[in-house]
């Protein structure tokens, strides 16, 4: 039986994680499905991350590494390892986190239960409402995306068809809300997609990473990846299109606030904090706002809109006040 069953492609984009890089490949290579590749696309990393790549490609033949001469993104890594793939379904485990030894069983057999194109399950380690069991509907899962739960916005905890995700890469000018922008992408296209809570990923926030920074230009390509899925969306999924406005506008209230905490690339804090202003404006609507599980964000969120200033002003008082622990 096991001889029949396909083959599972797991791709690992890595960039500079050092020795969290061994605790995650450990428990993929613990699976307990029988027939999986891990592919590791090493983004030109300039720490040792390349050479622990190469040293598991040579002492298992279940792993395939490849280099990149110059960083591209995670984005342009992961469409890399989406066309270095030979499995008939695909997943992604970033490279600093960890999953339960059942993690692809349990995915593979959701997938196939349900005849869906998609499978996903809990995580820990990343704030997100679970939900029961369950298969969705185009439709269902798209409204699910919009208002976060039970799925997260990312690539990881779920597996995919790899000939769907041939239709669907990830937009390699993007750096920042990718990950949306992508499932999004996907999930439109999903006939049906199946969850189970059970947490059997285990996601890591490591300090310094792009989440907690400030703005650049790079950050600031969230702004075109929340326009595309707000566009679209309003045109073939109405009924989430007010949910997909409350992400865009928490979205930029939180990049706003971090802004202020930890600065911007050339000190251009006010300039961002203006070009988030405009994008809280694009895709302002009371319906959105009132979605808003947050009264102080839906506050800030208004008062973003009124005034970047203004918001500059209130929110470094309040990153004073809670001594740089709370902006967000």
């Amino acid at each position: 039986m096991e001889q029949e069953r396909p083959l599972i492609s797991v791709i690992v984009p890595v960039y500079n994680v050092g020795s969290c890089l061994e605790p995650c490949l450990d428990s993929l290579l613990a699976q307990t499905y029988p027939k999986v590749e891990v592919v590791l696309v090493d983004d030109a990393s300039t720490d040792e991350s390349g050479r622990r790549c190469d040293a598991y490609e040579a002492r298992d033949s279940r792993v395939r590494a490849f280099h990149f001469p110059e960083n591209r993104g995670p984005s342009a890594a992961r469409n890399e390892g989406i066309r270095r793939a030979r499995g008939a379904y695909l997943s992604f485990v970033d490279s600093d986190d960890r999953v339960e030894p059942d993690l692809l069983e349990k995915l593979y057999e959701s997938l196939t239960e349900a005849g869906a194109e998609v499978s996903a399950c809990g995580a820990d380690g990343i704030d997100l409402k679970s939900g029961p069991a369950a298969v969705y509907s185009r439709e269902e899962a798209v409204r699910c995306l919009a208002r976060g739960f039970p799925f997260n916005h990312v690539p990881w905890g779920k597996l995919y068809r790899a000939e769907l995700l041939a239709r669907c890469p990830f937009e390699e000018t993007i750096f920042y809300s990718e990950d949306l922008l992508f499932l999004y992408g996907v999930l439109k296209r999903a006939r049906r997609t199946a969850y189970r809570p059970e947490v059997l990923y285990h996601y890591t926030c490591r300090e310094g990473s792009q989440v907690q920074s400030g703005m650049n230009p790079r950050k600031c390509t969230a702004l075109s990846a929340q326009d595309a899925v707000c566009k679209d969306a309003a045109v073939r999924f109405p009924e989430a299109a007010e949910d997909f406005r409350r992400l865009a506008l928490e979205a930029d209230r939180s990049m706003a606030m971090l802004a202020v905490k930890n600065g911007c690339e050339g000190g251009k804090t006010f300039s961002y904090l203006k070009r988030l202003q405009a994008n809280v404006r694009r895709h302002f609507s009371r319906r959105a706002l009132a979605l808003c599980p947050s009264r102080k964000d839906a506050v800030s969120i208004v008062l973003l809109y009124v005034s970047a200033a203004a918001f500059w002003a209130a929110a470094a008082v309040y990153t004073r006040l809670k001594g740089g622990r709370g902006a967000r």
